[in-house]
Order: C-alpha cells, then structure tokens, then sequence
C-alpha cells in the first residue's frame, strides 16, 4: 500500500468524508444515487505534504463515468 510506504492521500488531508467517489458505474443510475468508488488518487511524499494547499474531487462535473480530481501546490 502507498500510504504504508510513506505517501500520502492528499484529498483525505482535507476531507475525510467517507462518501466521496470518483467513479460511478454507468448502470442502473449509480451517479445519481451516489453508490460510487474513489478510484483516482493523488499521493505524494510526506516530505512533499506541506506544499498541497487543497484537494478536491469534482463530483459535478459531467461527461465519464469518471470525475476529475485535483490539487494546488504552493
């Protein structure tokens, strides 16, 4: 596991909302109903932590059965 190597989930520094996904499947309305996966990550060293000012998953943004994810660095 990255974060038993030392990396860290930068979203879960700032929400630790279990009901959080980045990925629904595409059948029987799993995206309106919220019934999803977070399958996209982004990890980085703990070194690096300090430097991650936000993270977010974009669950609004349409158009994969993915949504897009981000982070800002400073």
């Amino acid at each position: 596991r990255l974060v038993d190597a030392g990396f860290v989930d930068t979203f879960r520094v700032f929400d630790e909302s279990p009901e959080r996904y980045s990925w629904w499947s595409q059948r029987s309305g799993a995206r309106a109903r919220n019934v999803g996966w977070r399958l996209d990550y982004f990890f980085v060293n703990a070194g690096f932590q300090s430097r991650i000012s936000g993270a977010e998953i974009h669950a609004d943004v349409m158009g994969s059965d993915h949504c897009p994810v981000s982070i800002e660095v400073a």
